[in-house]
């Protein structure tokens, strides 16, 4: 890190979590505990609170990545608004992190949600929803807000426990404009032409990398991380659903947006993987989900050996798993898993099933995607009653079949804004990943401060723990969209069935799909 800062100099920079441990010192802090800078003065700068104007020169009074600090930051992932870079470098103080960058739209276009640059952090519509969370409409910046969100929405919803809300962290147009150049070589080129580094970005946020244990615990044991991005986790039975679009009360959401996504390209073969199974208790029913998600890893699967992606994709959709991918993922895991051959994939879906199981997170998780329980059909109508537009979907139906929604617009605004409220928190539990995290426990150890689980096939133990990440704040002006896709899946599955195609037909395309 350059020493030299816009406002001052940086010595000794540490952090302080909680009690006396300190990622300098090379302790144990994960994300469920409270994070503080200590400033030159010994002055605590508490960045997990609300970030008032005063709070944000604190920070900048605390640490920059400058351009110099470039370097030492590596292409890790990414999704459609976020760049992930992990440390590659010696500071005691970001070993074992991550760093988020978001994205602006190639185009330069300003899409719904995705600003280029604004300093409006909500919009006046944003500021009335989220009322109740003071912390959120009281800052001025966006990046932060984001942070926010996770720190006093969906942590108190999701456990602290399994959750760390990360901390912002200025970065300077110089830092992000080397940052773009160095990685993009190492992004998909389909990525690269949607998106570029948002170099008008004031701060990144900084967190621990979950595909990895703390820095300095228990010695160097090896360690495998899964990501999961599990989707909904129920059929939805609201009233609102029209009855031309009664199949989503039988058909996940997720198979029908399979249809849409092979139609338009975008991957090569349906998933194997259903939602259901993940969220549905029963222990078979898991391990045949994770299963799926191993033969079918598309954007919702990733394994990590060490921080190192072994299987899935590092920005976009990953190829199926074929006999030699299976065969040097097999190899990877023995580093880990004491199996015989062959059967090292086998027990990763078994140690992953145990773990979830005993942590009850997708229990907790489907709670909060269960907030949306009137659906988008419902949910655009108090939309409208907030934004005080004319309702756009009751102008295109007949009065008869308009009345369903008579109760919706005749709400409270209260009532209107607690409805698209539950909704933008269940989108985000319905998009969001999981991250498991296992290393192999020896006799020696004692005293861990994680939870463990027994794989009982190999006589091993296992340290593990979870989290819960990509819990973006989704935009109030994001809704109108979420309607429209909504439409477009039903609508392209729909035609399938009418075809008398269904499922077996468009299996049948991913052939000429691989051809094409």
């Amino acid at each position: 890190m350059g020493e030299k800062h816009r406002g001052g100099r940086i010595e000794n920079q540490q952090f302080q979590g909680g009690g006396d441990k300190s990622i300098g010192n090379g302790g144990a802090l994960e994300g469920g505990e409270s994070l503080d800078w200590r400033n030159i003065n010994g002055d605590h700068v508490d960045l997990t609170n609300a970030m008032t104007g005063a709070t944000l020169k604190q920070i900048e009074m605390a640490l920059t990545l400058k351009e110099e600090d470039a370097a030492h930051w590596i292409y890790k992932g990414e999704g459609a608004v976020n760049l992930v870079l992990a440390y590659t470098g010696s500071s005691p103080s970001f070993i074992g992190k991550v760093i988020r960058i978001r994205k602006a739209p190639r185009n330069g276009s300003q899409s719904k949600g995705v600003n280029v640059k604004n300093n409006i952090a909500l919009t006046p519509h944003e500021r009335v929803l989220w009322k109740d969370v003071h912390q959120l409409i009281s800052s001025s910046d966006k990046e932060i807000v984001g942070q926010l969100y996770v720190q006093h929405v969906m942590k108190p919803l999701l456990g602290s426990n399994y959750v760390d809300a990360g901390m912002p962290i200025l970065v300077t147009r110089q830092f992000l404009e080397l940052v773009e150049k160095n990685v993009t070589g190492q992004r998909p080129a389909w990525r690269v032409d949607a998106a570029r580094v948002d170099s008008h970005c004031d701060f990144g946020l900084l967190m621990s990398d979950h595909s990895l244990f703390a820095h300095g615990s228990q010695g160097s044991s090896p360690c495998l991380s899964v990501e999961i991005k599990p989707k909904c986790g129920f059929l939805p039975l609201s009233r609102f659903i029209s009855e031309g679009n009664v199949i989503k009360r039988r058909i996940t959401r997720f198979e029908m947006h399979q249809t849409l996504k092979l139609l338009q390209r975008e991957i090569s073969q349906l998933s194997e993987y259903n939602p259901l199974d993940l969220f549905s208790g029963s222990k078979e029913r898991i391990q045949k989900a994770i299963k799926g998600l191993l033969t079918t890893p598309q954007n919702n699967f990733r394994v990590f050996f060490n921080g190192s992606l072994i299987l899935g994709g590092l920005g976009g959709v990953a190829k199926n798993t074929d006999v030699c991918t299976a065969k040097a993922f097999e190899y990877e895991l023995k580093s880990v898993i004491r199996a015989d051959n062959h059967l090292c994939t086998e027990n990763l879906a078994t140690l992953v099933t145990e773990a979830l199981q005993k942590s009850g997170v997708l229990d907790k998780l489907l709670e909060v995607q269960k907030l949306d329980n009137i659906d988008i059909e419902g949910v655009i109508h108090a939309y409208y009653n907030i934004t005080s537009q004319q309702c756009m979907v009751c102008k295109e139906l007949s009065e008869e079949q308009a009345k369903i929604y008579t109760p919706l617009h005749s709400a409270s605004l209260d009532e209107s804004l607690r409805i698209v409220k539950d909704y933008l928190i269940a989108t985000t539990a319905k998009d969001c990943s999981l991250m498991l995290c296992f290393r192999p426990m020896n006799k020696e150890d004692s005293g861990s401060v994680y939870d463990n689980v027994y794989l009982d096939s190999t006589k091993q133990s296992f340290d593990y723990k979870v989290y819960f990440i990509d819990l973006d704040l989704k935009r109030l002006s994001k809704v109108e969209d979420y309607y429209e896709l909504d439409k477009k899946i039903v609508n392209c599955y729909r035609q399938m069935i009418k075809m008398g195609q269904g499922r077996n037909e468009v299996t049948s395309l991913k052939a000429s799909n691989a051809a094409y």
